[in-house]
């Protein structure tokens, strides 16, 4: 029997230069769900309140809000149990699992609020439902954002490995973002037609998250070597999980830059996706219009994801993200000119900003795990959680910042609430704010989001250092 030590896990890993189809394929999958998820809610949740439910603007954005604070503060113990179970089971598959089955049905119950209710009752309805719904995403979404460090060590196929997974994101927010109202429409009695869109939807949604289970299991079969620390254990309480995150936080700067860069772009990003409802609504005077914005922004962006990995791997990630932003932040400015001109031309900047998205979601997404491997040469490996859990939280928190100041907007304008059929006439100062909302104060945020992005301090050779 040989005495020879066996080769550690991690340079066993680097060994492998490139990640099978199969395995980029099956984590790919997962943004079937957490695309559908990101979008649709967005999209549509606080417009089915205010103009189906006839809840006030300002309660509207309370009830979203309310929902994804609790979502904040759940990440980052979702974060640590998931570095827990990595450690003690070799793998992070179980609350994956939990929460793709859970999805569904809650999703469901979201847009199944009885007509007989009123505006309050319906309100309260939607938010306990939608606080469920959002907690199963985050035990999936969590330890799925962990993956990417584990599956690869290398710059270039996390880039790979990303702009795959992208690819995907943007097919699924267009699959949702058209497919979904109109699935709204399969009835005459809204009632009906949102329920239609919850149960569908819904079942996509936890079917694209299952698949992607199968990756954490195959990923966890050779775990990292042990930390140099141990994670938060069983016995930790709710302090300790919040901790090990907010130590993550301090003592890694790239992931606070990188981190700040990407909430911004998400409060930009999410501001733009619950307004689009509303700009189609008044400004272009047709519910319908909101499928073809969905079809401007997604359809160029799945060409040009691939382009931007592209990009990246001949220029680095952090310069060709700094591009993207820029190129969405002008095309989002050039928008405000519907407040003068409104028209079918506001397509081509919307297309414009399709295409720039893809590099904004790609490319952060696959500069996580740069951070993550970077902190793990001096604090040891297993606590990608730590970072994905308070990523998630950032994340949750510039979506529903999103979808709250577009409420803010609503009802400063003005902005009268209906119940569904009902036929009301909006104020010209809440059209302007809904444009503005989604225009002038996204780039605003996007070129804010340059500053945190020019202090971001990785590099290839950073990574790469073999």
């Amino acid at each position: 029997m040989s005495n020879e030590a066996p080769a550690a896990p991690e340079a066993a890993a680097s060994t492998s230069s490139r990640l099978g189809a199969g395995t980029i394929a099956r984590y790919a999958t997962g943004s079937l769900g957490t695309g559908g998820f990101a979008t649709l809610p967005g999209l549509v949740l606080t417009y089915y309140l205010t103009d189906s439910l006839g809840v006030a603007a300002l309660a509207a954005g309370a009830v979203i809000t309310i929902a994804k604070v609790w979502d904040v503060i759940i990440d980052p113990v979702i974060g640590a149990l998931t570095d827990h179970d990595l450690a003690r089971h070799g793998s992070r598959r179980r609350l994956m699992l939990i929460g793709a089955c859970a999805l569904p049905v809650l999703f469901a119950l979201t847009f199944a609020v009885p007509p007989a209710l009123g505006p309050i009752a319906a309100g309260i309805w939607v938010l306990v439902a939608f606080t469920l719904t959002a907690t199963a995403f985050s035990l999936f979404q969590v330890p799925y954002i962990a993956l990417p460090a584990e599956l690869t060590p290398r710059y270039d196929e996390r880039t790979r490995l990303l702009t795959w997974r992208v690819v995907v994101l943007t097919l699924a927010i267009l699959l949702f973002g058209a497919g979904g109202p109109a699935l709204r429409r399969v009835s005459d009695d809204p009632v009906v037609g949102y329920l239609v869109m919850g149960i569908v939807c819904g079942v996509v949604i936890g079917l694209g998250m299952l698949v992607s289970t199968t990756v954490a299991r195959r990923a966890a079969a050779a775990p990292a070597a042990a930390p140099a620390t141990a994670p938060v254990g069983d016995k930790a309480g709710i302090r300790e999980h919040y901790a090990a995150g907010i130590h993550a936080l301090r003592r890694s700067r790239p992931f606070r830059m990188l981190l700040a860069t990407f909430v911004l772009q998400a409060l930009a990003t999410g501001l733009m996706l619950a307004g689009a409802q509303y700009v189609a609504t008044w400004v272009l005077h047709s519910e319908a219009a909101v499928e073809l914005l969905f079809v401007a922004l997604i359809a160029p962006a799945l060409l040009a994801a691939p382009g931007w990995g592209v990009v990246a791997r001949r220029i680095g990630k952090e310069r060709t993200f700094a591009i993207a932003s820029v190129v969405f932040g002008v095309a989002a400015l050039s928008i405000l000119g519907v407040l003068w001109a409104p028209g079918d031309w506001i397509y081509v900047p919307v297309g414009i900003a399709g295409i720039a998205y893809a590099g904004m979601q790609s490319l952060p997404m696959a500069m996580l795990p740069d951070v993550i491997s970077h902190d793990e040469r001096s604090h040891g490996p297993g606590r990608a959680g730590e970072f994905s859990g308070v990523w998630t939280a950032g994340e949750t928190v510039g979506f529903a910042l999103g979808a709250t100041t577009l409420s803010l907007i609503l009802a400063l304008t003005g902005y009268v609430s209906r119940a569904a059929g009902q036929v009301v006439e909006q104020p010209d100062a809440a059209v302007s704010g809904i444009v503005v909302s989604f225009s002038l104060v996204p780039a605003v945020l996007i070129a804010v989001s340059l500053v945190t992005l020019a202090r971001y301090p990785l590099r290839r050779d950073d990574i790469d250092l073999g």
